[in-house]
């Protein structure tokens, strides 16, 4: 349902279906990926992180990180299976139903507009370390319109722009990581001197508010890791895609090792946590602290194109899943077209245009516009790897039923590790109850979920009479037709299977 017809090739570019150029090549996934497990979670939340759990939040890290790990390789296998663009929301609908569909489709939507509220107010938190006397909401305003006109250049510019983003990103904390390590060890100037492993756990322990703050800490660590299943986005505009794609995946534990571990660690030895609040970035501290605020000023703008990195990665995700949308017919139709560089422009404008809302939320309540706003987008991932699981647990049922064809990426000890998966999602869900500031969360959710099932509703009628007309088609179609060949052979525009 909803497939487009390819046009033609132009300029020797090779197009998908849906009409969108692949044009990401290796290296810019691997960096996509990279750049998507590690956002402004990890350089302004976890401020706030180490403030709330102390040292205890560097474990924190990495048991969340084997379980991102676990919903990544489930990903992939669905990727390697059926590489899609509009990605689980569309397996959501394969699997699920497409009242699943429409609600994780527009659910995740949704989420990445929350995103890039949250994104657009930390880069007003970065600018406003060089210039006080600019208002969050101005910077805000202008760093969303320039991602927005990134976003309408062509896949490869986006591409380009990613690479760069992540690389900043890679060097800088391997440049704290080693820094910070050659300074503990070799003593150097005060902070040297003062560095210590025992730091860990003197200062009132590894949990100096108790582990209930530890708990708490999951909220701001989950959202820390959302927009690692991006890479699921790309899948469709990705060059050699069995090969890269599953690489990049299996990247994933050791950048959490280095990236997220890594650098807490190196943090923590060299000041104890109580050095750390909520609202900074705990690098920009650590370099002031270290006696080099002009290497503060680096890092601060590192963190700041790292803010910008990921708002623009939305306005990506958003702009394709809205084209998805539209095509499925539960979005309007103008939002399915593309443009001559084969970019879904009226949908990167509207998706835009939504994100507007988060300089409003900066102009009225610019001290609790972000933990505000990523406590909304936690319990948006909170759902959408919820989906991957649940679709995955369905696509392997069918596998045995041999129902669906066998994807060579396979995710080991499948049943026991997403029923796990599951059990720390609803914990997670939990905990945001614990957390006055975070409740915030579960009193929107109501109203969310209202929306979303609401709109499907109204929707309904249309998406039937699209099943109904799709499934007749399928019925017509002759066996040596081209989505035929291409259910042979895994292709995006392969046939599904009806349920």
């Amino acid at each position: 349902m909803g497939a487009t017809i390819s046009p033609p090739p132009a300029d020797g570019v090779e197009l998908t279906d849906d009409g969108l150029a692949q044009s990401l090549t290796k290296r810019h996934i691997r960096m996509i990926a990279v750049g998507g497990a590690i956002g402004v979670g990890l350089f302004l939340g976890a401020g706030g992180g180490i403030a709330k759990a102390g040292p205890a939040l560097i474990g924190v890290y990495a048991v969340t990180g084997v379980f991102i790990y676990i919903i990544m390789r489930a990903l992939g296998e669905l990727l390697i299976y059926r590489p899609v663009s509009g990605s689980f929301a569309e397996y959501a609908r394969e699997f699920m139903g497409p009242a699943y569909g429409f609600i994780t489709g527009w659910g995740y939507w949704t989420t990445w507009t929350v995103i890039g509220m949250a994104e657009i107010t930390a880069a007003g938190i970065y600018v406003h370390f060089w210039f006080p006397a600019i208002p969050q909401y101005v910077t805000a305003f202008v760093v969303l319109v320039a991602l927005v006109l990134l976003n309408l250049l062509k896949v490869g510019a986006f591409g380009e722009a990613e690479f760069w983003f992540a690389s900043i990103k890679v060097v800088a904390i391997l440049g704290l990581i080693v820094g910070g390590t050659l300074v503990a060890v070799f003593s150097i100037g005060e902070a040297g001197e003062q560095s210590t492993l025992a730091h860990l756990w003197n200062h009132g322990g590894a949990a100096p508010n108790g582990w209930m703050a530890v708990l708490l800490a999951f909220q701001i660590v989950v959202f820390s890791y959302q927009g690692v299943e991006l890479i699921g986005m790309t899948a469709a505009e990705t060059k050699n895609r069995d090969k890269v794609l599953p690489k990049a995946i299996n990247s994933i534990p050791w950048r959490v090792g280095i990236f997220y571990v890594g650098s807490l660690l190196v943090l923590l030895t060299l000041f104890p946590w109580t050095e750390f609040h909520a609202g900074e970035s705990p690098f920009v501290q650590a370099l002031t602290h270290i006696g080099l605020p002009a290497a503060g000023s680096i890092m601060n703008f590192v963190v700041l194109t790292s803010a910008l990195s990921s708002c623009s990665s939305g306005l990506f995700s958003n702009g394709r899943l809205l084209k998805r949308l539209a095509s499925d017919g539960v979005a309007p139709a103008r939002f399915s077209t593309v443009n001559k560089g084969h970019v879904p422009a009226a949908a990167i404008l509207a998706s835009g245009a939504a994100m507007m809302i988060g300089v409003l939320v900066n102009a009225v309540v610019p001290d609790q516009a972000f933990i505000y706003i990523s406590s909304v987008a936690t319990l948006g991932a909170i759902w959408s790897w919820l989906v991957i699981i649940v679709c995955h647990m369905i696509y392997r049922r069918r596998l045995t039923r041999g129902e669906v064809h066998e994807s060579w990426f396979r995710l080991p000890m499948a049943t026991p590790l997403s029923w796990l998966v599951i059990a720390f999602l609803a914990f997670v869900t939990v905990i945001l109850g614990f957390d006055a500031d975070n409740r915030i969360a579960l009193y929107a959710l109501p109203v969310w979920a209202a929306a979303l099932i609401g709109g499907y509703l109204y929707a309904k009628p249309k998406i039937a009479a699209r099943e109904a007309a799709a499934a007749a088609g399928a019925a017509q179609e002759p066996v040596t037709s081209p989505s035929a060949v291409a259910a042979g052979t895994g292709d995006e525009s392969g046939a599904r299977l009806a349920d």
